[in-house]
């Protein structure tokens, strides 16, 4: 398969997270790859929730390989890091479900092993701006990309793409919030998922179509009914054991906007390089 367009590229946005926590059972989750224009060069970090590096003493990120600028498929190589939680920057704001790593040390371990990493940025500056926050619509197609349950393709390493829509306006903040609401199929392991509005050519039916894909946020929370008329968002486990029996998820997933991922990055660059 050839890495020919924006959705194939979508694909490597995504990197496999699978923990293991301190009381000794096992996760999966999802992070993405950003990378970020500052007055002291392009940064590249791997972005995630808090609640899915929390307490974890083992961590694996997972990768496909790279030979002659091309990915490896089912090539894989997984970067195991100890005392997990302490190697990820977390948001100042305990309330902001945010963590992030740089990516540049873990890719020289990488390639201190002869190994060289495959994967695509999602670039900062796809984050809306004010202007176009404003020219979105109250209902726009959503793609998020991750590990729903666990699921991915094993033998070739694949992420799962899935569709969705916005279900609060993207221009408001949902409960006075910096996020907003999507009609989407969230699961465990979805946790940590870019969320992106794409926006077709709808006049174009060719394959190579234009595409506009606009880095909307990433996936923190899923709604649950506990009981009639009591709806509660909860964190996006890494596992089912912190789903509360009885309870039924409604297919409406919290998206921490993408304007919070950046200005997590632009605090974590001004402490560590100013």
């Amino acid at each position: 398969m050839e890495i020919d367009s924006a959705t194939k590229k979508l694909l490597f946005n995504t990197v496999r997270v699978d923990t293991v926590l301190e009381d000794g059972s096992e996760g999966s989750g999802t992070a993405f790859i950003v990378s970020h224009n500052h007055v002291n060069g392009t940064h590249v970090f791997i972005v995630t929730n808090r609640h899915l590096v929390d307490n974890v003493l083992r961590g694996g990120l997972v990768f496909t390989q790279k030979s002659n600028g091309q990915p490896l498929f089912g090539k894989r190589f997984q970067l195991n890091i100890d005392d997990f939680s302490h190697a990820w920057y977390m948001h100042p704001d305990p309330e902001i479900d945010l963590a992030i790593i740089p990516l540049r040390p873990l890719e020289q371990a990488a390639n201190n092993q002869g190994v060289e990493l495959y994967y695509h940025t999602i670039d900062s500056r796809l984050a809306p701006d004010a202007l176009t926050v404003r020219s979105l619509d109250a209902l726009e197609e959503v793609i998020f990309i991750g590990y729903p349950s666990g699921v991915w393709d094993q033998v070739n390493l694949m992420p799962i793409l899935r569709r969705g829509t916005t279900a609060t306006p993207i221009a408001l903040e949902f409960e006075g919030r910096k996020e907003f609401l999507i009609d989407a199929a969230v699961f465990p392991g979805s946790s940590g998922s870019p969320v992106f509005v794409s926006q077709s050519d709808t006049l174009r039916t060719t394959r190579n179509a234009n595409r506009k894909l606009i880095f909307a946020g990433i996936v923190t929370a899923v709604f649950f009914r506990e009981e009639a008329n009591h709806l509660v968002p909860v964190p996006v486990p890494a596992n089912n054991h912190s789903i509360v029996m009885g309870s039924e998820m409604i297919d409406l997933g919290l998206v921490i906007k993408a304007q919070v991922v950046v200005e997590l990055i632009n605090i974590y660059l001004s402490k560590w390089l100013d």
